[in-house]
């Protein structure tokens, strides 16, 4: 049977999944939000340091100062509006802006999870997440019972391509062969009840872990798409990603992953929680009359669905390919981690180095050596003295600031070792390089030493 991309466009189905989604969304979008201001890293992330960290092309995004908790204020009341479909599309695109702005503020930050919040809320501006069970609809009068297929399907091709390419990304020598770095994270959970002593220490468990992790995510993308095993890959999902959450720190990252596969479920399960809302907000004083409308069949149709239509698969297209940009540069992808960011390589790496800069008059020859802990926070250190594109820039923010000082013919060098995924401390940075006079641009990194070993796969 062909598939007809012009028929598959017309199609259209119930409302209530992207409905639900779109209140789950918004809600733990607003509780991390205040998660990340009740735990005072407003303050430690992005008012207390000196210098902050920026993506290239970025330079100018900066922390606001005090203004900076009125950012977070703004998406967070923007993310409570997306919730509740009140004013959505300005809300939505309130939320993705703001977001985006905070995560370019401090590259230092940078997680996965918080690159895959900003896609999907691009995503979903162009999406009628209002249409169904919103206020939006309540003030306009008009409840859309379905909305186009498409519409979300996207959202579940953009679950699948994070779950995917997550998987292709362990598909490596390290990960499968060595266990690493799962083999130095585990141990250090020894004190786990019941399964602390009897298993982090085992090897084979270790390798169990590996194995099965690279499994699942090459998996459950299409485990979650075939109905007959939809079941048990979302309690697959659950105890996935509650245990990750148990062994690693990594926020709501678990939790939102776990809410988000709901979405691949038909719409019979989505109805019977959107009644169970009702209720609990019917309880809370919330009447939602107006929602006697469910049951009218009206599709939702775009006024511009052409260029909507175009600007998706573009968007699409880009997220396919941007992981395999690091194919263009030489030497271990690891090791250099050009074209590692935003590929969804999610926890390969076990990474610590020691960065030593050197301040020289090219003129004099004198020269004297930097204390970090004068410029940086102990996290923008760590996270600083393995990363290359970070070692650039700070030294460049060190030239600077010894230059307004008075210093005159600065140059600044680095004396850099880095240990990765369990090998001994290699050197990392030519340190006959003068970092002051190095641009950052998207062109390979000659003063990378290369790495002294190989690690085979994707």
């Amino acid at each position: 049977m062909s598939f007809s991309f012009k028929t598959y466009l017309k199609q259209h189905t119930h409302a209530a999944p992207l409905a639900v989604f779109r209140v789950a969304f918004g809600m733990m979008m607003c509780f991390s939000i205040i998660r990340f201001w009740y735990h005072g890293w407003i303050e430690t992330l992005y008012i207390q340091p000196k210098f902050h960290f920026s993506y290239y092309g970025f330079e100018w995004v900066k922390p606001l100062g005090n203004y900076t908790y009125l950012l977070f204020i703004i998406c967070g009341v923007a993310s409570l509006c997306v919730a509740l479909g009140f004013k959505y599309r300005i809300a939505i695109i309130t939320f993705f802006l703001s977001f985006v702005y905070i995560e370019l503020m401090d590259k230092t930050t940078y997680l996965n999870h918080y690159y895959f919040i900003s896609l999907l809320s691009f995503l979903i501006i162009f999406l009628p997440a209002n249409a169904h069970f919103s206020v939006d609809a309540i003030l306009k009068k008009r409840h859309y019972t379905n909305v186009p297929k498409w519409t979300i399907d996207s959202i579940k091709l953009l679950l699948g391509i994070v779950y995917f390419y997550a998987g292709l990304a362990k598909l490596n020598s390290d990960w499968l062969f060595k266990a690493q770095p799962l083999k130095i994270w585990l141990p250090s959970k020894y004190d786990l009840p019941f399964i602390g002593d009897a298993l982090m220490h085992q090897n084979w468990f270790h390798f169990a872990m590996s194995w099965s992790g690279a499994l699942y995510d090459l998996t459950i993308p299409f485990l979650l798409l075939y109905k007959k095993t939809r079941v048990f890959a979302f309690v697959l999902v659950v105890i996935f990603h509650v245990f990750t959450r148990v062994l690693f720190p990594i926020g709501m990252f678990p939790f939102i992953m776990i809410v988000s596969t709901l979405i691949f479920f038909d719409a019979t399960m989505h109805k019977t929680l959107i009644k169970f809302i009702s209720k609990l907000l019917s309880v809370l004083g919330l009447r939602l009359s107006h929602l006697s409308l469910l049951n009218k069949k009206e599709n939702y149709t775009y006024a511009f669905q052409k260029p909507v239509i175009t600007l998706i698969v573009v968007f699409f297209v880009i997220q396919l390919v941007m992981p395999f940009r690091y194919l263009v540069y030489p030497g271990e992808l690891f090791w250099t981690e050009e074209g590692y960011r935003f590929s969804w390589r999610v926890m390969l790496m076990e990474k610590m180095g020691i960065a030593t800069f050197k301040i020289k008059n090219s003129k004099t020859g004198d020269f004297f050596y930097v204390d970090n802990k004068d410029f940086l926070t102990a996290f923008q250190e760590k996270q600083m003295s393995a990363q290359p594109d970070f070692i650039l820039e700070y030294a460049h923010y060190l030239g600077n600031h010894f230059t307004a000082q008075g210093h005159k013919n600065v140059q600044v060098f680095v004396e850099s070792y880095v240990a990765l995924n369990g090998r001994l401390s290699m050197p990392y940075i030519d340190k006959s390089v003068n970092l002051y006079a190095e641009k950052e641009s998207f062109k390979p990194k000659h003063w990378i030493l290369p790495f002294k070993d190989e690690i085979k796969g994707l």
